[in-house]
């Protein structure tokens, strides 16, 4: 049975019988895509993405989300789109994706209760619960049917995480902590830049205390392997200083004589074309003119930016470094618009996408020695100066 996304049969089951929504092909990727904050805009951009024919011939795709919430989103953008809903806690969940497009229903009766787009507790912890059984489901074995080849992240708020009561400041430290990864890096892809982040989620104020030569040696290397992924056999790199001018020889700090230029030294002795460090206000106009093939940031704004400037609607994020493939729209729940069928579906086609390309990719095409955890002498450090 299938639910209709459109008003004239929101409330009615239907049999396919010979329509033209079959299973996709056995050969096609599983993606699995969390609907994000249910009041945000994650469930507009969801529905407006998989509406396009282009994109739901890319690949099976299993929704972790609400069911009503969905086709409430569905209805106020005008979209046509049939997906078929099992309930997220029954038996039948297990059976994967075998019905396309499958809409897994969590259902909780608090949210009837909002009226209006915002932070709230229902919102942290449906949203959280959407992203923890898709993170299971990847890193399940891969004859195992509720297996997904690669995850698609909608956008969550952080303070209604926080309301729900979860320290997680987002999805990048939850999905390197739930797979065990050794190292990790939040990476920013559009088609005018690629900006991998030293440091991500933390005060500004802060980042000086915490940047080590480990933790800019790792976005240079995992940058580095995602590059190559892409078919980029030799990535040009280019590393941004921390302070105005990238310290100017030490006249206005000395983290780029002391940890930035350390972590781009020992990523040449590996043979990765690592160059820096650059003043962050102009090595952005190069790489967006195509001389560099990745930019690695010293913090959050730093890098984005840039990344936003140049490509709003097409930028993706995505996080280097896990065993699993994950990737997101680069941009976040927009309450402020959640609700009116403005929110723009391309940020949220091209995770997509992309999605479906890095599930393609064997990871034996460009792992490093060092992805697959063997220790380096920067790892290391970082190890080290992490401790202290």
């Amino acid at each position: 049975m299938v639910w209709s996304a459109s008003s004239a049969a929101r409330e009615v089951y239907r049999c396919r019988c010979g329509r033209s929504y079959h299973p996709a092909m056995p050969s096609l990727p599983v993606i699995g895509i969390t609907m994000g904050d249910p009041l945000g805009i994650g469930p507009e951009v969801l529905v407006k993405a998989l509406a396009d024919p282009a994109v739901r011939r890319l690949a099976k795709f299993v929704v972790y989300g609400r069911n009503e919430t969905l086709l409430a989103a569905a209805d106020r953008a005008r979209v046509g789109l049939d997906w078929f809903r099992v309930d997220a806690a029954s038996e039948r969940a297990q059976d994967g994706s075998v019905l396309q497009p499958l809409v897994l229903d969590y259902t909780s009766e608090g949210l009837l209760d909002v009226t209006r787009p915002g932070p709230t507790r229902f919102g942290g912890l449906l949203s959280k619960a959407f992203v923890e059984d898709a993170i299971t489901d990847a890193m399940r074995a891969r004859n195992d049917p509720r297996r997904v080849d690669a995850i698609v992240t909608g956008p969550i708020s952080k303070e209604s995480w926080s309301l729900g009561g979860f320290k997680w400041p987002g999805h990048t430290e939850l999905l390197a902590f739930r797979t065990k990864a050794k190292r990790h890096s939040m990476m920013f892809s559009s088609p005018r830049l690629r900006v991998a982040l030293a440091t991500a989620h933390l005060p500004l104020m802060d980042v000086r205390n915490v940047l080590t030569i480990g933790k800019v040696y790792d976005p240079i290397d995992l940058g580095h392997q995602f590059c190559r992924q892409l078919g980029i056999e030799k990535p040009r790199i280019a590393v941004c200083g921390l302070n105005p001018h990238a310290g100017e020889n030490g006249m206005f700090g000395d983290e780029e004589t002391r940890i930035i230029r350390p972590a781009i030294e020992a990523a040449k002795r590996i043979g990765i074309d690592a160059h820096g460090p650059f003043p962050g206000d102009t090595v952005f106009i190069g790489a967006a003119a195509g001389d560099w093939d990745l930019v690695v940031a010293m913090y959050h704004d730093q890098g984005l930016i840039p990344v936003k400037l140049l490509g709003w609607d097409k930028a993706v994020n995505v996080t280097v470094g896990l065993p699993i493939v994950r990737t997101s729209p680069d941009h976040g729940t927009a309450f402020d618009i959640a609700g009116q069928g403005r929110a723009s579906e391309g940020s949220m086609k091209a995770a997509i996408e992309l999605a479906v390309k890095l599930a393609h990719t064997p990871r034996s095409a460009w792992d490093s020695p060092h992805a697959r955890g063997l220790a380096t002498p920067v790892e290391a450090t970082n190890e080290e100066e992490d401790a202290t």
